[in-house]
């Protein structure tokens, strides 16, 4: 009988796994593969939220925040294509095919949503894997392509060996539950 009650005290004690997780640290790259220039631009600031009950998937990154590692090249990127003193951010919410059952293992996801960036909303689908660390934190690492004409960035012809016209995106973040 105490070996039952104990085993109950045990169960009952056990924290609920948590549904909703916000950003503990997130990164965002693109690569830019154009004939004559290949570069990685990266933020460290990306922003967001996952909350599996109701299946929502929420991320955003201060464009202002992106660096190539040329200043003058962060400068024109900001100022002439990505025109953030209009357009500062850049956000995907969407929705998981099949909510995923937290595991210690990788295990692929798909979401499907919308990703805005430069005032253009374009439905996009999203692969990437997730898990569940030891902590309880997740681990979330997506990535997928997109095209500058898709939202009405303009690559001048007199650049296009330097800037792709298509973008390589990555996404790795780190989440902690909402207590």
């Amino acid at each position: 009988m105490i070996r039952l009650i104990v085993f109950l005290f045990l169960v009952w004690s056990l924290p609920a796994t948590a549904q909703e997780f916000n950003t503990k640290a997130g990164k965002v790259q693109f690569l830019s593969k154009a004939p004559l220039s290949e570069f990685i631009g990266e933020s460290k600031a990306l922003k967001g939220l996952i909350n599996l009950e109701k299946n929502l998937v929420d991320f955003f990154v201060d464009l202002n925040t992106l660096n190539t590692g040329i200043s003058l090249r962060d400068k024109h990127m900001r100022e002439n294509y990505l025109e953030t003193k209009k357009f500062p951010f850049a956000e995907f919410t969407g929705k998981f095919d099949v909510v995923p059952n937290l595991k210690s293992t990788f295990q692929k996801v798909d979401v499907l949503g919308t990703f805005k960036l430069h005032g253009i909303a374009q439905e996009v689908r999203i692969s990437g894997e997730i898990r569940q660390l030891s902590s309880g934190d997740l681990e979330l690492r997506a990535n997928w392509i997109i095209f500058l004409e898709d939202y009405k960035i303009e690559v001048p012809k007199l650049v296009f060996y330097e800037l792709a016209a298509e973008q390589q995106i990555n996404i790795d973040v780190i989440m902690n539950p909402k207590k």
